[in-house]
Order: structure tokens, then sequence, then C-alpha cells
């Protein structure tokens, strides 16, 4: 009966949680990540069509306005805003332009969402090479960002990318592709908006396919023998995800991982196909809540990963459906207290000292309120000037609970750079997209062609025409 009851709780939750989520998405915000940059904007404009942007774009131009870009509005330090700016909103630009079924592609316009291209892919038994793990944002907005996912074989999400269409300062459409102003690619990718707008992008896609779900828990010091040997050498093994404890009893030190594996028999994938439309990580969620309470609370969730990670064990799912997860947001609504995300990267040969060494920071600043730390493979990867992926990485997400005021903000941010200082001492970096508690000189050691992205931007947009607050506030 107890169990029935705590089940009917988390659905009232979770269905709360999911209908704020929903209402807050549905259009651009200059405030809603999160209270921490609160920005005055001129307009929004939007289009479904070149000819509508076009016209923004040479609109702006004439009467000097500034440009910024919005998908969802994910990236939380300011790349989606300027002060006084025009706020370009993309998500209406969002047709799915062609499915290739033969070349195994798809050609999309910026604003659609990776959902709306796993609905087109699906019914040709194909599947996105990369995406994000949740399906929620916009292709341009990925693209932007340079974002990775849960894919261990094809590399990152640039390199997926075959060819795409952008409109500069002047209204000018150009081509872009590895071979084809191949300078100007390489800057767009990851380059926050501030070269013009991704009109629509041509994908490399992949088959559909049947997995296996394996489960392993482990201490952190056998984690990279274990991804090593049971996973990266594995041919069958195509997905990976793990999580390190956040509970106080096996703070930093204990794991679990979860691996997607080709399954034997490939026959069973139209049982398994169906799109799914509801959330498999429930019990989590539920307690996420819990978490950010307590040190029972965070006992409590910890317990629930492991335990929802436990019945998993030898599901099978589909590709496309391992690519439908949205169990890291959770959507937050608290006056005086937001949630932001730090992504670290560490080369994997790093990985054992470097835990050590980030739980020693944690340990020391007890008021740092982690609520989870999502371990994913990247690939080395430097198709863009702003690549995070200098060697094979393992990335670290943490998800952060703080509060809004000026001392929460500055205590949060003396973390933060602690951590990055030693994610740097360990030869690593960290993802731009977030709030902006790192300082100039700590994104010139993670990024060492930092002068060169910036220059480019001056070359490629000398009116500055497309501008936001990120640019702003690490332009040399």
């Amino acid at each position: 009966m107890k169990t029935v009851w705590i089940a009917l709780l988390y659905v009232c939750i979770f269905g709360l949680s999911i209908y704020v989520y929903s209402t807050q998405l549905s259009g651009p915000d200059a405030d809603l990540h999160q209270r921490l940059l609160p920005v005055e904007i001129k307009t929004v404009k939007s289009g479904t069509s070149k000819t509508e942007l076009q016209k923004v774009v040479l609109d702006a131009r004439k009467v000097g306005d500034v440009l910024s870009i919005a998908g969802m509005q994910h990236s939380q330090g300011g790349q989606t805003m300027y002060p006084n700016g025009i706020m370009i909103d993309m998500k209406p630009y969002n047709q799915i332009i062609e499915v290739d079924e033969d070349a195994k592609t798809v050609t999309v316009q910026s604003g659609a969402r990776w959902a709306d291209i796993q609905e087109a892919i699906n019914p040709y038994g194909l599947s996105l090479k990369v995406s994000q793990s949740q399906n929620i944002f916009t292709v341009g907005g990925s693209l932007s960002v340079n974002a990775h996912g849960l894919d261990i074989r094809n590399g990152g999400l640039s390199d997926t990318v075959l060819s795409m269409r952008l409109m500069n300062a002047d209204g000018e459409i150009l081509q872009l592709s590895t071979s084809e102003n191949s300078e100007l690619f390489s800057a767009v990718l990851g380059g926050y908006g501030l070269f013009g707008i991704i009109l629509d992008v041509t994908l490399q896609l992949t088959d559909d396919e049947l997995y296996e779900t394996q489960t392993a828990s482990m201490p952190y010091s056998a984690y990279p023998s274990y991804f090593k040997q049971q996973v990266k050498n594995d041919p069958e093994a195509k997905m990976h995800l793990a999580r390190i404890s956040i509970a106080p009893d096996s703070f930093m030190e204990d794991m679990y991982a979860i691996t997607y594996k080709s399954a034997k028999d490939q026959s069973l994938l139209l049982d398994y196909q169906k799109l799914k439309t509801e959330n498999i990580v429930a019990v989590p969620k539920f307690f996420l809540g819990l978490a950010r309470i307590n040190n029972a609370g965070k006992d409590n969730f910890w317990k629930s990963q492991k335990t929802y990670t436990q019945q998993i064990d030898g599901n099978l799912v589909s590709r496309n459906n391992v690519m439908r997860s949205d169990s890291e947001f959770m959507e937050y609504d608290n006056s005086r207290k937001t949630e932001v995300l730090q992504e670290y990267f560490v080369p994997t040969d790093q990985f054992e000292d470097y835990i050590p060494a980030l739980k020693a920071v944690l340990e020391a600043n007890p008021d740092f309120n982690l609520l989870n730390v999502t371990v994913r493979y990247v690939e080395q990867n430097d198709n863009a000037v702003l690549s995070y992926a200098k060697e094979d990485m393992f990335s670290l997400v943490l998800l952060i609970n703080q509060g809004t005021n000026a001392e929460s903000v500055q205590a949060t941010q003396d973390v933060v750079r602690q951590m990055i200082d030693v994610t740097l001492a360990h030869n690593g970096s960290y993802y731009l997209p977030y709030f902006g508690y790192p300082t100039k000189a700590q994104m010139q050691e993670a990024y060492p062609r930092t002068e060169e992205f910036f220059d480019l931007k001056d070359r490629f947009d000398p009116d500055h025409r497309f501008m936001n607050l990120f640019y702003e506030e690490y332009r040399p």
C-alpha cells in the first residue's frame, strides 16, 4: 500500500512538473535561466521562411539594431540575449525538408527539434547518429553549442553535419561544410549564434537498432578499466552513461553504469520501434525533489537510482527511444532558488586521479548543493574552433541547486572556479553554454583557440550585428 501511495504522489508531482515545463517552453523568455540574468530586450521576432528572416536581418542593419538568436533557450550564460536587442525566435522555422532513405540523410530547418526529426525518420527505420539525449532542443541550438550525446561510436554531433546554410549579417545565404567556407563552418559549430542564422542543416543518419540494456555498479576507481574493457572494446556497445553518488555515505565513491549493446535478435526491433512518449525514469525524477532538501533526501535519491538501474538490466529498447530521454531535466519553480549546470571534460586516463581532487573541493564547501553527476564519453574532436575534447574524454555533468541572491551567486562562482582549476590541472576543459562563472583566463586555458574565435567574429561580422552576453563577458 505504501508503494502505491508513493507512486500516486510521484504521478501528481511529475505531471505538474511537465505542465510547468511545457508552458515555460512555449516562447522565448529573456529571464529563463534562471533569474540570474534578467535582461530587458527590445522585442522578439520570428519567421517561417528565409525571406521573413532575411527581412529581420536587413531591417536591423538599416537601423543599427543588434540581433540575438534563440531556440529553446537552455543555454544559461546569456548566449541567446542582448540588452535592448532583437531576439530572433527560431522555433517557428522548423520544417523537415527532406528524408533521403537511400543516402540516409535528413535536411531540416534549424528550428526543428530533435523530436521532430525522430518522428520523421523513424518510419524509415533510420536514426540519428548523434543528438543530445534530451530531444526537446532545436537543431540550430544544439549545433551552436556543439553538443554531444550518449553515442560512443559516431564522434560528436558536428561530425554528422554534412552541410548547412547560414544567413550572415548582410542577409546573404552561404553554404557551409568541411569543403565549402570551411573556416566559417568550424566557427559556426559551437559559435553560439555569433556568426549568423543557421537556416537549414543536412545530417548523416544511421540505421535504427535494437539494444539490450546492461547495467553495473562499481567504485569510481574501477570505472576507467570497466569502460575500456566492457564498453569501448566491445564492438556491440553503442551508447553509454554512468552516474556518481552524491549520497553522503558514498559521496563521489560509488558509481553505476548503463550501456546499450546491440541485441542478438534484431528481428524483434519492430516490437520496440514505436516512439515512446512517457518518461521511463519516474522514480529518480521524484526523488530528485527530496535530494534538494537534505542529506537524507540525497541518500534516498541515490538508492532509487540504483534500484531503477537494477530493474532495467536486460531490457530491450530501440536506438531512437534511447535518444528520447528527458531524465536529466526536471523543471524547478522556486522564487528564491534555481538550478544550474556545469560540465567538465577530463582525459580518460586522468579520471581516477581527478575524482578525488574534485571531491576535495566539494567537501571543503559543504553548503554547495550538488544534486547529480552524470558521466559520458566524448571522443576526441577538433572540427570546431572552440572544441572541448582535445583527446578522448569523460564528461561530468553536474546539476547544482543554488540561491538567486548575490551572496549565493558569489558562493557558487567561488566553488565553480575551484572545480575548473582542478579540471584544468588534470588537462581537462569545461563546457561553455552555462552561466558565466569561469574567468577569462580559465576560458583561454581550456580553449587555446579563444583569441582566434573572437578574431573570426570580428572578421565575419565586423559590425557586430549578432551579439549576446557570452560575447560581452569573454571577448578579449
